[in-house]
């Protein structure tokens, strides 16, 4: 089964201390959800329509995995924390076999 990977696009942080009370909540979740964390960063160089602002790259064993860390508990009660404190684009990948 290929892994997958959860990528999150910030466009915009709107209320920086709500994304860090989202953080202290999504990351926990994550990983007990099976997520690894494998960048979490503004990016170091954007081209075409890329847009500085925070990125993040979750590894996980399959998209169902994945998904089930998205639709889980602790990651919806960071979701609630985070409310509209961000604009983001959040996609879930099945890496290439």
């Amino acid at each position: 089964m290929p892994k997958a990977y959860w990528i999150a696009a910030y466009r915009a942080i709107k209320d920086p201390a709500a994304l860090a009370e989202y953080g202290k909540l999504a990351g926990p979740a994550l990983q007990a959800a099976g997520g690894r964390f494998l960048a979490r960063a503004v990016p170091a160089m954007v081209y075409e329509c890329g847009i500085s602002e925070r990125t993040v790259l979750i590894e996980f064993d399959s998209v169902q995995q994945a998904i089930a860390a998205h639709d889980g508990p602790g990651y919806n009660a960071a979701l609630q924390a985070l409310g509209q404190a961000a604009e983001r684009d959040v996609r879930i990948v099945e890496a290439a076999a």
